[in-house]
């Protein structure tokens, strides 16, 4: 099946249930910019295993893009392909002005440092407390001094601030293992921001979290791609969730992208095509 490409409308003309016209950035708006990350004619395969077959994308400033597809189908072999962690076979894959295909293994730190990434699991250190969890966002360029657990007051202030912005600046002193799992998340989501990054890669963020909080942690991510500039992309398996809170859907079905479009042209009915015979994405 060939993708459905974005054709520049916008993407606001029929937002979704729960987000308004207003609410939503056009695509044309969006793609006035330069794309952060450019991926052409990725191929990945492990062991003569292709995991991915001619994937194109773009991520421009500002936007949320959903990425969509069936257990299998190649969305985090595609994010760990963004960070130099997957064997690219052929295609290339710029991030951030990157050649990720390209780089050494300094060079590869560097990029790293600027790809902040949001897992399930959400990776904190249980025992740490939560402004210290945010802290190690900053350990990349906080000197060999700092690395063995000294920060600078300016750190310090910019992780409350950011606790503060994701809305548990309260729990700043309390052990990340105290927390609920929408607030530990919360938590992740400020680390990231501590690397000061030029792209976020969300990977099935809300997997482990109840809808009501699923929603809010999405409509976090998404409201600091729109004010930070920052090109977020998600993976989901929730489509409901995927289609009212992106800008724009790429869908995955045995490595190949089937799926490419402003969210305002796609419903369920456009997406069952990425989990045709196989596992249904979850309706709730």
């Amino acid at each position: 099946m060939t993708a459905v490409k974005v054709a520049g409308a916008d993407a606001a003309a029929s937002a979704p249930a729960g987000r308004t016209a207003a609410d939503r950035t056009s695509t044309a708006e969006l793609r006035q910019s330069l794309p952060l990350v450019t991926v052409r004619g990725l191929k990945v395969a492990y062991d003569q295993h292709t995991v991915l077959d001619g994937v194109d994308l773009d991520l421009f400033p500002g936007e949320m893009v959903a990425l969509l597809g069936a257990s299998g189908s190649g969305k985090s072999t595609l994010m760990r392909s963004l960070t130099g962690f997957a064997p690219v076979a052929s295609g290339s894959v710029r991030v951030a002005g990157h050649d990720v295909t390209n780089l050494r293994r300094g060079e590869l730190r560097t990029l790293r440092s600027h790809v902040g990434q949001v897992f399930q699991q959400f990776n904190l250190i249980p025992r740490l407390s939560v402004l210290t969890n945010v802290l190690t966002g900053a350990l990349h360029g906080a000197g060999p001094v700092n690395l063995v657990g000294g920060f600078t007051s300016a750190h310090r202030k910019r992780a409350l601030e950011l606790l503060d912005r994701v809305g548990i600046a309260h729990k700043a002193t309390v052990p990340a293992r105290s927390l609920s799992g929408g607030q530990q998340q919360r938590v992740a989501i400020a680390r990231a921001l501590m690397q000061q990054p030029r792209v976020i890669l969300a990977d099935e963020p809300v997997a482990s979290l109840d809808p009501r909080l699923a929603d809010s942690v999405l409509e976090l991510l998404r409201g600091i791609a729109t004010q930070d500039g920052i090109p977020v992309l998600v993976s989901l398996h929730v489509l409901p969730l995927a289609l009212a809170h992106s800008d724009r859907i790429v869908g995955l079905r045995h490595g190949e992208m089937i799926v490419s479009d402003a969210t305002s042209r796609l419903d369920a009915a456009a997406l069952a095509p990425l989990y045709e015979n196989e596992e249904q994405p979850d309706e709730h």
